[in-house]
């Protein structure tokens, strides 16, 4: 019964989303107001009954309700109940009927948080959202229906891939949705401004705090997916230019020069079409990527559907939504103004750099994943295109756009830069930078060029977001305790962009240090045997069996010491699962301040030893500190905005509008 009432809600949903588009849509014709009101009742009844929707497939699992397919195929009683609620969205049904959920909570956030809008604008963005869930409703109740049952009912359910058994995988996949979801509201921006021509500073305002949000939740769940690749597959990386990988990244490419768009719109009403046409873009590879999972078309732990025929209505849906809004752009451009101009030298002119450099990397990835796809459906022909391809064309690009990241702040707006101060800004920064290169090079056991490109480039940003800090808050210019003053008094979005610079120089640290000076052993150890891997000893001291609720395992204990000093102990675990069946390698990790160690145990030699790989990554966790802090930057500036809008309904507070002028850039 609770399934049936889960899919009687979907039906619902998907009446009340139609009536959410069409309703408002012939007020708008009629110039009724009644009808036009109706968007927002709807947006907020259309979430109540997809959270029931959802809670029904929840409780299914929970209950481990074997007449319901997919439970029958992706759950088992044995499972940890983590796992069996996770199960929900491990799956493609399931993940599809969380991507609408989310869909119906991001219209419901407008219908509610939104009131300062114009009920015309807020009217057109509920109709494009209600369009979009109404395609993908039709998408879940056709092809994929999540409450399909299962007659007569096994006693007994299939399991879940283990490798997805993992708290790591649990939360990856909704932090992503909220991202792609997060970009569908941009979307909807973009293509009720353009049937409105309302294309204003003020439009890029209301819309800023939806792409920091998207920005922010897809970096979290980048960040989640590469640090369970890194322990959880057992081969020691933490990004491969998978795929799958790649259609997540796109996205956040796009979002990331999205967001300087709006900054630059909003603030000095310039890059109209080129906001616009950003905001479609990044909503369109949140799209393309999901019909590269679920087309059929890859084979991956992260793709959950094989038939070719859901990957066709996930292309229809595509078409229709991506061509409408590219025509509706099309036709609509010619009357966006222009907006204002400026001087190539000007913070403007760096972020439309910045964007361009962006645009060129999206489409090396875009290309790099998607020819080999269209290569093989064209002629048949299967070619791979892996790293060394990404790493050529991916670094030399990445280098000028974090040289810019460091020089846009200083750069004042709209006129040319004076070419004297800006460079004495930057000469304290360059100057570090230089000394890090020279000394990574004098003492460091590494000549690799990129190794001390990428040093230099990490030690430049990091030094300007400080530079940058004692220039805005007049650092010398007063006691410490004024300097502290003006730094609390500054507007958060200004913390929110020297937070995810710096998280993105504390990143490119992690990454170019674990790279270039990581050390690597595999080899075959008996217990109490020890061996050396860089500056620590790895011993052997223990091999045990060992049992999960759902798994047995095979443990090594590997005691690591720097001298005689413990330093740490690792568990590295070889696991079996029965439901269903498969073994997978469990990383053991220690987390250090300088670094992981690292060990992965394999299979017996049959002579007493163990085949092992075992590894020193210096730094590795800078990668996920740099990720977390590039997140909370978005966070906080998205904080900043909201209060941006209030202050726009109080116009006597001149102090406010005072300090949002005095931001120069916003975190990306």
């Amino acid at each position: 019964m609770i399934a049936e009432i889960g899919h009687f809600s979907l039906w619902l949903a998907l009446a009340v989303a139609v009536c959410q588009f069409l309703l408002p849509a012939i007020g708008f014709r009629r110039d009724d107001d009644r009808l036009r009101a109706v968007a927002v009742p709807a947006a907020q009844a259309q979430l109540l009954l997809a959270l029931v929707s959802f809670g029904a497939l929840v409780w299914c699992f929970w209950a481990s309700d074997f007449s319901v397919r997919i439970v029958a195929a992706n759950s088992h009683t044995l499972k940890p109940t983590l796992y069996k609620i996770t199960g929900v969205w491990a799956n493609h049904e399931g993940s599809m009927l969380l991507w609408v959920t989310i869909l119906a909570l991001s219209g419901w956030a407008v219908a509610t948080f939104e009131r300062s809008l114009s009920e015309r604008l807020r009217t057109r963005v509920l109709g494009v959202q209600a369009l979009i869930a109404i395609g993908f409703y039709l998408f879940l109740l056709v092809s994929s229906n999540p409450f399909e049952r299962l007659l007569p009912a096994p006693s007994e359910g299939n399991g879940l891939n283990p490798l997805l058994q993992d708290p790591g995988l649990a939360f990856h996949p909704p932090m992503l949705y909220l991202g792609y979801v997060g970009l569908s509201v941009t979307f909807s921006f973009a293509v009720a401004a353009l049937v409105e021509n309302n294309v204003t500073p003020d439009w890029a305002r209301r819309m800023r705090p939806w792409v920091l949000a998207a920005w922010a939740a897809l970096t979290g769940g980048l960040a989640l997916g590469s640090w369970w690749a890194y322990y959880e597959l057992g081969w020691g990386g933490w990004w491969f230019w998978d795929p799958v990988e790649n259609a997540a990244l796109m996205p956040w490419l796009a979002a990331t020069a999205l967001l300087h768009s709006t900054l630059v719109l909003e603030k000095r009403d310039a890059l109209r079409n080129w906001t616009v046409l950003l905001a479609v873009l990044a909503f369109s590879l949140s799209m393309i990527g999901t019909f590269v999972v679920r087309s059929g078309l890859l084979t991956s732990v992260h793709s959950f559907a094989v038939d070719p025929e859901r990957g066709l209505f996930i292309l229809g849906l595509l078409a229709l939504y991506i061509g409408g809004a590219l025509t509706l752009y099309a036709w609509r451009a010619g009357t966006v103004e222009a907006g204002a101009t400026f001087a190539a030298t000007s913070r403007e002119g760096a972020l439309v750099i910045n964007n361009l450099l962006l645009a060129t990397i999206l489409g090396t990835v875009f290309l790099g994943t998607l020819y080999p796809m269209a290569l093989e459906a064209v002629s048949g022909e299967k070619i791979s295109v892996g790293a060394p391809y990404f790493n050529a064309t991916f670094r030399p690009l990445m280098a000028p756009l974090v040289v810019l990241m460091a020089v846009g702040p200083f750069l004042p707006w709209r006129k040319a830069a004076g070419g004297r101060r800006t460079a004495r800004r930057l000469a304290m920064p360059l100057l570090l930078a230089v000394l890090a290169v020279l000394t990574v090079y004098a003492f460091a056991d590494t000549r690799g060029a990129w190794a001390l490109i990428g040093i230099g480039l990490a030690a430049w940003l990091a030094a300007s977001v400080f530079a940058d800090i004692a220039r805005q808050c007049r650092l010398g210019r007063g006691t410490l305790r004024l300097f502290w003053g003006r730094l609390i008094r500054q507007p958060r979005a200004m913390f929110g962009m020297w937070l995810a610079h710096l998280g993105v120089a504390v990143a490119i640290f992690g990454a170019t240090a674990s790279g270039a000076w990581e050390r690597e052993v595999m080899t075959t150890l008996e217990p109490g045997q020890p061996v050396m891997v860089g500056p620590y000893a790895f011993t052997l001291t223990e091999v045990m069996p060992v049992a999960g609720k759902n798994f047995t395992a095979i443990q090594g204990r590997f005691d690591v010491r720097q001298g005689e000093k413990l330093v740490a102990t690792v568990k590295p675990q070889s696991r079996t699962y029965t439901s269903p069946p498969m073994e997978t390698t469990e990383a053991g990790i220690a987390p250090l301040w300088g670094g992981d160690i690292y060990a992965v145990l394999g299979k017996p030699d049959g002579r007493g030893g163990w085949q092992v790989r075992l590894h020193w990554k210096p730094f590795m966790p800078w990668v996920w500190y740099g990720a977390a802090l590039m997140m909370l930057g978005g966070v906080v500036s998205m904080l900043d905005r909201r209060r941006s809008r209030v202050a726009l309904l109080q116009p006597h507070r001149p102090a406010v509008a005072e300090a949002e002028q005095k931001i120069p850039l916003a975190a990306e």
